[in-house]
């Protein structure tokens, strides 16, 4: 019989069964979908979720600082080492800041406070949200805008019940608008002040250099190799004896061990489906063999050979399998597809392609392997004993 005869056939038989057939359609074509969405899209959803570094502890965020050594001034980071950084592979962002003391006065009110120095990035990676106002932007820090960012306490200290967005603060005898405030349960962060870092470069006494840099990976999974290629890309600027690359590391590990976790049961319910599905198969199959052995033991006395009733079953079994899968790539597909949407970012096609390619081949091997034996048992039966089957 050829092949084109077989597939004809099988797809009739498998559409004349449908209804026997559908529980294991559908077992398969969930976890197909489920495969081809989680590898597609996962590695997005990673990303996505790194960005809230709140809700995973910073556990994508590197801090970098010099030592105070004796006797020396402390060290600050060039601009080509700061470039350097941001060209790193895994880098997606780095941001400069520094810490000075300063007098702030307002109302009659005078007090010593730290002012933090910083660039505009600097909101973003360290997910700081206005509890009034806004927070002062790339413009602010590009024009080297006299304005302020105050932490809820100075502001209450400052300002009372008053809003204080609109007020002017003295910074060492410079005076500064108020454009946010930013509510933080640290208290010698809601203690500060924050400034444009150039603006600060300015006006605040002394020379203000960048000491401290923020540096966020794609993923937690490139924190490792990006703290260790970081000191050998500082060393290629500039010194970096003395260099400290802080990572909360009990924080990555408890983060990386429950996103194990949940990708493992991700892909094991994934597994289970695709299990149930061959082994539905497998239970149609020969639920189907028995139904039919008159009609086997026909065939076999008009001349089919027992290799014919083989093939036969076990290619009703392959369609079965590999049209379930791609039912499931077609729904995977979708969901892929609105997940995209909801992220906002189109995932590489290669891996799409790779999930079509794999999902269709363990199709084929769970088709074949459950089909197999009901095949077997197919074409093993005697002719006499299946025509005379009731």
């Amino acid at each position: 019989m050829r092949l084109d005869d077989l597939v004809r056939i099988s797809v009739r038989q498998v559409y004349r069964h449908r209804r026997r057939y559908w529980g294991v359609i559908l077992a398969i074509a969930l976890g197909v979908a489920g495969f081809t969405t989680i590898i597609t899209i996962g590695r997005d959803v990673k990303r996505n979720f790194n960005q809230d570094l709140e809700l995973i502890g910073s556990a994508n965020l590197i801090r970098l600082y010099w030592d105070l050594r004796p006797g020396e001034s402390p060290d600050w980071f060039r601009p080509e080492t700061v470039s350097a950084l941001r060209h790193t592979p895994q880098v997606v962002a780095v941001s400069e800041y520094t810490l000075r003391p300063a007098v702030v006065a307002a109302g009659g009110l005078r007090l010593e406070i730290t002012v933090w120095a910083v660039d505009h990035s600097f909101w973003q990676l360290k997910q700081y949200q206005p509890a009034y106002g806004l927070l002062f932007g790339a413009d602010s820090v590009t024009d080297r805008r006299r304005e302020c960012v105050l932490g809820a306490g100075l502001a209450a200290k400052l300002f009372g019940d008053r809003n204080p967005v609109g007020q002017t603060v003295d910074i060492d005898a410079d005076r500064y608008q108020v454009v946010g405030v930013i509510r933080l349960d640290d208290y010698s962060v809601s203690q500060s002040l924050f400034l444009p870092l150039s603006t600060a470069r300015d006006r605040l006494k002394g020379e203000v250099r960048p000491d401290r840099l923020l540096v966020r990976c794609a993923t937690w999974d490139d924190v490792e190799d990006v703290a260790a290629a970081i000191p050998r890309v500082v060393a290629t600027t500039q010194s970096a004896l003395g260099l400290n690359v802080w990572v909360v590391w009990d924080a990555l590990r408890r983060v990386k061990r429950v996103a194990w976790w949940i990708e493992f049961f991700f892909y094991l319910a994934s597994g289970v489906t695709l299990l149930l599905g061959g082994v539905g198969i497998w239970n149609v199959m020969l639920a189907a063999v028995q139904s039919r052995t008159r009609e086997i033991g026909l065939k076999k006395a008009m001349g089919a050979e027992d290799r014919d009733i083989l093939a036969q079953f076990l290619t009703e079994a392959l369609v079965l399998s590999v049209g379930a899968a791609l039912l499931g790539l077609a729904a995977g597909r979708l969901l892929v597809a609105v997940a995209s949407y909801w992220l906002g970012q189109r995932p590489q096609e290669e891996l799409f392609i790779g999930c079509l390619g794999l999902s269709l081949a363990v199709a084929f091997a769970m088709g074949l392997g459950a089909g197999l034996y009901p095949s077997l048992k197919a074409s093993r039966m005697e002719v006499v004993a299946a025509t005379r089957y009731e």
